[in-house]
């Protein structure tokens, strides 16, 4: 059973559409990644799985539930907009929030005091939030989303603000938090992390979705390319859609760029060259990015390297 499930969803905010007819489901242990632009619909939907808002029609199940209040202890999230109390101590707020999600506070504080210790934060424990750098409360917000060792996580931008140390550290959460069985989806437009962490993406635009698949299926939606010195004219080879040659130092040998057809695998190409006993000193491939699909797919405007 998928831990969430999105069927037809529409989401419209008066004359705005916001989701436009969305599926998707995410299996246990999955690392999801939800990736648009800003605008696209990724906050809207994730707050419709909270149920902080309802869906104009279209159905969600967390669990195989709607999502209501009987769910609220299987979820863990962090939202895109921070906001713990200033005046509260780090691991109290830990516990707040662990008590929110149905745990006894003996629980609460236990796994509290074994994140902040995760975390380097163990001697912080009682220092008041507002006393703390701001990579410091973001680790406590983290916290707060892994307390009850969600079934279902929920990341809204979660690398935003964050220093090259604890986006590492916030990685390493992910992977564990799916190592221990909880689907796990996060929205983003930083391309990077979604290459290192997903196990699959959906590509979002205007609350429309463009693309739902692996990362290999993805960089598939675009064709690859090829950097080829050879004698022989490589135009004709298979799966090549065009072709362009420029001479080298050497006489005779000239260095192609070579684009192929879309879905064409470049070892492919490369048994045609050899199959006509086509001599190469060079043979470079280059697969499309992520970077380059989401521009395709979705757009330049909002994309980070």
């Amino acid at each position: 059973m998928s831990v969430l499930e999105i069927a037809n969803v529409v989401k419209r905010f008066d004359t705005v559409l916001a989701v436009d007819d969305l599926s998707f489901a995410v299996a246990p242990g999955e690392i999801f990644g939800f990736l648009g632009g800003n605008g696209a619909g990724k906050t809207t939907t994730l707050r419709m799985v909270l149920d902080i808002i309802r869906p104009t029609s279209g159905t969600i199940r967390v669990l195989g539930d709607t999502p209501d209040r009987r769910v609220t202890a299987a979820i863990g999230f962090l939202p895109e907009e921070r906001g713990l109390y200033a005046g509260m101590s780090a691991i109290d707020t830990i516990v707040y929030f662990g008590r929110l999600k149905g745990m006894t506070e003996a629980l609460a504080r236990s796994r509290g005091m074994d994140l902040l210790d995760r975390f380097d934060l163990a001697s912080r424990a009682k220092s008041p939030i507002g006393d703390m750098s701001k990579g410091m409360a973001q680790k406590v917000q983290l916290a707060t989303a892994l307390i009850n060792e969600p079934k279902l996580l929920m990341l809204d931008e979660p690398f935003s603000g964050l220093d090259p140390v604890n986006q590492g550290l916030l990685e390493n959460e992910i992977l564990r938090a799916s190592q221990r069985g909880a689907a796990v989806i996060f929205s983003t437009h930083v391309m990077q992390h979604a290459e290192r962490l997903c196990d699959r993406l959906l590509l979002l635009r205007k609350g429309h979705k463009r693309f739902e698949g692996t990362i290999a299926q993805a960089r598939a939606q675009l064709p690859a390319s090829l950097t080829a010195v050879a004698k022989a004219d490589l135009s004709t080879l298979a799966g090549v859609s065009a072709a362009t040659a420029v001479p080298t130092a050497d006489p005779g040998w000239q260095e192609w760029a070579l684009t192929l057809k879309p879905g064409v695998d470049p070892g492919t190409v490369l048994e045609d060259c050899s199959s006509r006993g086509i001599a190469l000193r060079r043979w470079d491939h280059h697969q499309a990015s992520l970077h380059d699909v989401f521009v395709r797919l979705v757009g330049s405007e909002e994309v980070k390297p």
